[in-house]
């Protein structure tokens, strides 16, 4: 493919991991912060091509899978509502809440609706204007600009039928709650090139100067990620602590500057709840006061979600909060890197993509979908 059959040349792949192999002369933890990532990590066994001093751990990288239980119980009594339409993106349908997921609902009779777009939802509030349309606005910085144009549109219709259901996340402070974590093992990061592409490399510069951790602006091809790690992995050995731009065929060093204004006229800077991990501050956005009448959980007097979860795993590793039919589900110390999915006791028995106990066997961008798709049969218990 015209492109992209440029950054999967197997024989690239191997050079470059020699060449991570003469450059590494002691062990390393780097992080892949991306869910996408860690899918073409696992999919195209680059963990297998590295030495065995550097280890990789799979950050909080998917917003689907960090979306906080009860803001998703909060999402299926919206559309259970009969006045309502909810519409979301296909992954967020199956995601557990307490007791079921959406996708329940929808079969009980519930009107929910799969979209591709927030823009697909305020054209449903245009022709239904006798029902609710709610979005369910998930994601990290990507998603923010499409979302806040959503509600910027609406406004400018004045389309009183149409709120969003917000679970924006931000990266940056995330990796800042990784890095100040007591038991952190992580030395370098490969930070998101979607991210960056919005937002630009700006808010990565102090995170490198507080935590003295490289890290490097990565893609998401096999050969983007060996070359991401080479650039970090080169950092680390010889002590610096900078912020490189592997995705610069992408990413330019101030983002996408409209789309950041758009952004910020919408939305503001809040606390966010992060399922598995707890609270992390300054770590989400939600609808300015100008904007409110385009909240739902404001205009259906929702409280704001508050997980019952820690905000960092506890150092003996135990299981997260996230329990279903009695097996514990780590998915919590998975989105925090501290376990991998193949060390889960549901994993590949109880848990798997037809019945999965957490998220991250949900979400296509999920660590715990990743292994078993791209890992399967071997990682599976007997």
């Amino acid at each position: 493919m015209k492109y992209v059959d440029e950054y999967r040349d197997a024989d690239a792949a191997q050079r470059y991991a020699a060449a991570i192999a003469r450059l590494t002369t002691r062990p390393w933890c780097i992080m892949e912060i991306c869910g996408g990532q860690t899918h073409a990590i696992v999919k195209y066994g680059i963990d297998q091509l590295l030495p065995p001093p550097i280890t990789l751990i799979h950050g909080p990288g998917c917003p689907v899978c960090v979306t906080p239980v009860a803001l998703i119980d909060q999402a299926i009594a919206l559309a259970s509502r009969p006045e309502v339409i909810f519409c979301s993106f296909g992954d967020m349908l199956r995601v557990p809440g307490s007791d079921c997921d959406l996708l329940a609902v929808k079969a009980v009779g519930g009107d929910v609706r799969m979209v591709y777009s927030p823009l697909d939802a305020v054209k449903l509030a245009q022709a239904n204007p006798d029902r609710e349309v709610i979005f369910f606005a998930i994601g990290f910085e990507t998603t923010a600009p499409a979302n806040a144009m959503a509600v910027y549109q609406a406004q400018q219709q004045g389309l009183p039928n149409f709120s969003l259901l917000v679970s924006q996340v931000l990266v940056p402070p995330a990796m800042a709650a990784i890095l100040g974590a007591p038991d952190n093992r992580v030395q370098g990061f490969l930070a998101a090139g979607h991210v960056c592409t919005v937002m630009g490399i700006g808010a990565y510069l102090p995170l490198a100067q507080r935590y003295q951790v490289p890290i490097v602006v990565t893609g998401f091809e096999p050969l983007d990620i060996l070359q991401g790690l080479y650039l970090c992995i080169e950092q680390l050995e010889t002590g610096r602590t900078e912020v490189v731009n592997q995705y610069s065929r992408v990413v330019r060093p101030a983002g996408n500057l409209v789309a950041q204004q758009l952004i910020d006229t919408v939305f503001e800077v809040v606390p966010r709840q992060w399922r598995g991990i707890g609270e992390i501050p300054q770590s989400g956005l939600a609808l300015r006061s100008a904007y409110a009448a385009f909240d739902a959980q404001k205009r259906f007097g929702l409280p704001r979600e508050t997980d019952p979860q820690p905000t960092l795993a506890s150092p003996d590793g135990s299981p997260d909060l996230e329990t279903t039919d009695a097996i514990a589900c780590i998915s919590g110390l998975i989105l925090q890197g501290v376990k991998k999915p193949s060390e889960c006791p549901a994993f590949g028995k109880r848990c798997t993509p037809e019945h999965p106990l957490g998220a991250t066997m949900v979400s296509s961008e999920g660590a715990c979908a990743a292994y078993y798709r791209y890992r399967a049969p071997a990682l599976r218990p007997s």
